[in-house]
């Protein structure tokens, strides 16, 4: 995998995850904190738009939501912290890294031709 195509992959990750965890906190915020119908439809169209984004990864769906799911947990942490004031402890970041390493591997590990 190039550069180019590794640094593509990592941004449509990220931007998956931006969909996705944004999405959701907007209908969170529609649904527990009452904050109106406009929040959670325009949470519904992250949503769905998170759907699209990982169709854009080189590899197949079972490798990218795999992977996904590390990222996912990582920028869910960071959320949490940036937006929620729960600053991650040590087993959260260890988690988080191990969950990066899984990432790295699944998606990233050099590969055979047609793998």
């Amino acid at each position: 995998m190039t550069n180019t195509a590794l640094a593509r992959s990592v941004a449509l990750f990220v931007l998956a995850g931006l969909m996705e965890i944004g999405g959701g906190y907007l209908v969170w915020l529609w649904l527990r904190d009452h904050r109106g119908f406009l929040l959670g439809a325009l949470g519904g169209l992250l949503l769905f738009l998170y759907g699209v984004v990982p169709t854009l990864q080189p590899a197949h769906f079972g490798r990218v939501y795999a992977a996904y799911g590390g990222v996912f947990v990582v920028m869910s942490l960071l959320w949490g912290w940036w937006l929620d004031g729960h600053r991650p402890d040590a087993p959260d970041v260890v988690g988080a890294l191990l969950c990066l390493g899984g990432v790295a591997v699944i998606m990233y590990w050099p590969r055979g031709a047609g793998a």
